[in-house]
């Protein structure tokens, strides 16, 4: 069995590369939706909204007079006081992933690595205005190469399955807060249900999530919350989907059962959340309440991730 440090290394190396990602996807809604407000100061309620649903509203608030912008960006990619920021992410991927230099393959450390490089080097008054989504493309191509780098050349032993148990537990994370922007959006303005602009901003949560097309071929209608929600929650053909990120947890912790030869109670817990999400109905969804709903998973997901820890002996 390997060493749960070791093990623990690879699970957080792949959680802090998809986080870098997952960083820069909420702060590309945040941003697209604060482009159809205007304010005198230049201070912006959907920003707002975006801290919230990534938790780190209070955090921002003792550094930050102004919910604008450029301190919101800096804030959510370069501040390195951010445990959340995408340069404190890329930085913890980068020193787990040294911790296990000889568990990963060259392509993947030259991948992270150059990546690290090359995000220390940008200068942030650089990537403001309209040069900031093509910087927030570049953190999500950058992950991209990285998962490339990783399904393409690492051996299909526990420490590939380590690896991905931990991107597909943040990536559950990832998507739960990105529709979860859309209820602290609409907490002050419940008139706005159902209009041009509401539509509009389910459209952004879509992109976000790089679900946009995906969702045209399978709803040929108008955009929908339920439709929506549905799709990121429900659907197990959507990569992003929590119910796909779940089915792959399962699929993970299966292939540590198989290789290890005994079971382990976090595969069970892990059974048990994807069996709820695989059997979802939206309309008890909506009848608890969305907000409810992703908050009550956001919590589940985080149990699991301790049971897993336990039963690897991550500690």
């Amino acid at each position: 069995m390997m060493l749960g440090r070791s093990a623990a290394n690879l699970f957080w190396m792949s959680r802090y590369v998809e986080r870098a990602e997952n960083m820069a996807r909420l702060l590309e809604v945040g941003y697209r939706m604060s482009l159809t407000e205007r304010s005198e100061d230049g201070s912006s309620e959907y920003l707002l909204s975006m801290l919230q649903a990534a938790e780190a509203e209070e955090a921002f608030k003792k550094k930050h007079d102004t919910v604008d912008v450029a301190s919101v960006a800096h804030f959510m990619l370069f501040d390195t006081d951010n445990p959340s920021s995408v340069k404190s992410c890329l930085f913890n991927a980068r020193t787990n992933a040294k911790s296990v230099r000889t568990e990963i393959t060259t392509d993947m450390w030259e991948s992270l690595n150059g990546t690290w490089l090359e995000f220390s080097q940008v200068q942030p008054r650089y990537v403001l205005g309209n040069k900031l989504p093509s910087f927030l493309q570049s953190v999500k191509q950058s992950s991209n190469q990285f998962r490339g780098a990783l399904l393409g050349t690492l051996m299909r032993t526990d420490g590939f399955a380590f690896a991905q148990t931990g991107g597909f537990i943040e990536r559950a994370d990832n998507t739960a807060r990105i529709l979860d922007v859309k209820y602290y959006v609409l907490l002050p303005r419940s008139s706005m249900v159902g209009g041009d602009v509401d539509i509009q901003q389910w459209t952004m949560i879509l992109r976000a999530a790089s679900a946009h097309r995906a969702y045209r071929h399978i709803y040929h209608d108008r955009y929908k919350a339920w439709n929506i929600s549905d799709f990121l929650i429900f659907r197990k053909e959507m990569p992003r989907s929590l119910a796909f990120c779940s089915t792959s947890v399962v699929a993970m912790l299966g292939m540590l059962e198989q290789i290890y030869g005994e079971p382990s109670g976090c595969h069970d817990e892990a059974i048990k959340m994807a069996q709820f999400l695989t059997a979802g109905d939206m309309s008890k969804v909506f009848d608890q309440g969305l907000h409810e709903y992703l908050t009550g998973f956001m919590a589940a997901n985080n149990q699991l991730t301790n049971a897993i820890s336990e039963s690897y002996n991550f500690y």
